[in-house]
């Protein structure tokens, strides 16, 4: 009979912080596991091709800081996975250096894994020409020159090699990419809880209390693992969790709301029951786990797209509001007449807010009804000067374009900034979307380990 296993979620993601007394009612019920997830794909390409984190040292640290030192006071396991933001070589390196830290400044002993998931592209071409590599969804097949041309590529790792750096010791596990449960499954699974079970509370716990009312990405959620179920309840006494939010959270986010794949097979959700427990927790039954027939990661990677510059501007003219696609396209025209004869290559785009600014050609209300409307210039080419260059010409333009019916020539366009033009520099694309089969997954991802005595680290 397996006892209660109790995971502690602090946040959704490492770095978004928690309050400090929800932490502390956490650790008051002495979990087995302190987990939490560090990164998303949501936050777009950049991240990944800039080898940057978007998550700021100091917050990381901070959270870090409780979760480590409790951990290792408890003699627990502390499992992170997605490391930075994006799981890449210099995103694991980031994070690393601030364990040391944290470990030197509190005096701590324990041993760590660090496990890698950005792969080597020659390795992963090779696979390709192997034809091991396949199309995720609708993503186009990759080919050896795409991979060849991605600025980095990561591997997205399931519970296998975190299981293998805690059989071996660790007490500490830092991942790169992962999938989003693995960091909370892989503990239970390797101590004989069910697969299904773990990565279903796993799914959950990885957003803390997105899943409870009122939700938030910044409290502390405990989850409770037994053979036949898991139940969930927040941290916080200002917020509960019902059937209602517990199960809109498992659905969400997913092409198919009851069969999430993932890593190793696919979470079977059909025959789920969500049970009001007390007036906060909520019991789930019923989940099921589908072994892959072919074992494969999810390979996630980008390349360059040239330099970006913006310029943030609004109008409430009705007149000009009226008038507005027809000045996009006149911009558009007269801007790329003004660079004529150079040999600039640049994409120009406008974003209107009071439109379509959130969703493009799929808004189905095509009539502007608002007073004013805010637009994003957005030229993108293959350097800043050139990026710079095409922004300027079609602000210029823009601000002073006739239009019928126009009576002000001062100018179109109101600016909240000075400057104006903003360089955001280097923008990249998604350029890999694949499944890459592998008998192995866990010998992909290579494990490094630091161990600590007394906050220095031996070698």
């Amino acid at each position: 009979m397996l006892k209660e296993y109790r995971i502690l979620s602090p946040s959704g993601i490492v770095g978004y912080g928690f309050p400090e007394e929800s932490w502390r009612l956490g650790i008051a019920q002495k979990p087995d596991l302190i987990a939490c997830d560090a990164g998303s794909t949501d936050p777009g390409p950049y991240y990944l091709g800039s080898g940057k984190p978007f998550t700021t040292r100091s917050a990381v640290k901070r959270d870090l800081t409780f979760m480590l030192t409790d951990a290792i006071r408890l003699g627990i396991p502390m499992c992170i996975g997605s490391a930075g933001g994006s799981g890449g070589t210099p995103h694991l390196e980031r994070e690393i250096g601030i364990i040391k830290e944290i470990a030197r400044e509190k005096g701590l002993s324990f041993k760590m894994a660090a496990i890698s998931s950005e792969l080597d592209k020659e390795f992963l071409a090779q696979e390709c020409v192997k034809g091991n590599i396949v199309p995720l969804g609708a993503a186009p097949q990759v080919t050896p020159e795409d991979i060849r041309g991605c600025r980095r590529i990561v591997a997205q790792m399931g519970v296998e090699s975190i299981i293998k750096a805690l059989n071996e010791g660790a007490q500490v596990v830092l991942c790169g990419r992962a999938y989003d449960p693995s960091a909370f499954a892989a503990d239970p699974i390797r101590l004989g809880y069910s697969e299904a079970l773990a990565t279903h509370l796993g799914k959950i716990l990885e957003c803390a209390c997105i899943a409870a009312t009122p939700g938030s990405a910044s409290d502390c959620m405990m989850g409770y693992l037994y053979e036949d179920s898991f139940a969930v309840e927040p941290c916080s006494p200002n917020r509960v969790c019902t059937t209602t939010s517990v199960a809109a959270h498992t659905l969400y986010e997913k092409s198919n709301p009851y069969m999430l794949p993932g890593p190793g097979g696919t979470l079977d959700l059909y025959e789920c029951r969500f049970i009001q427990e007390t007036e906060r927790r909520v019991r789930v039954y019923g989940s099921k786990f589908i072994p892959q027939e072919k074992k494969n990661v999810k390979l996630e990677g980008v390349k360059s797209a040239g330099y970006r510059t913006i310029s943030i501007c609004g109008n409430r003219d009705s007149i000009f509001i009226e008038h507005l696609d027809e000045v996009l396209a006149g911009v558009k025209r007269r801007t790329a007449e003004n660079i004529s004869g150079t040999d600039i290559d640049y994409n120009l785009d406008f974003i209107v807010y009071g439109k379509n600014g959130v969703m493009g050609a799929l808004e189905p209300i095509r009539e502007i009804t608002s007073h004013e409307v805010g637009i994003v210039i957005d030229a993108v080419a293959d350097t800043q000067e050139n990026a710079n260059t095409v922004c300027a010409v079609a602000r210029s333009t823009m601000l002073h374009y006739g239009y019928e019916g126009r009576i002000a020539t001062a100018g179109n366009l109101a600016f909240p900034f000075s400057p104006s033009d903003i360089p955001v520099g280097e923008v990249f694309n998604f350029s890999a979307y694949s499944l890459l089969e592998n008998d192995d997954p866990a010998e992909l991802f290579p494990r490094t380990y630091y161990e600590f005595a007394d906050g220095e680290e031996k070698h």
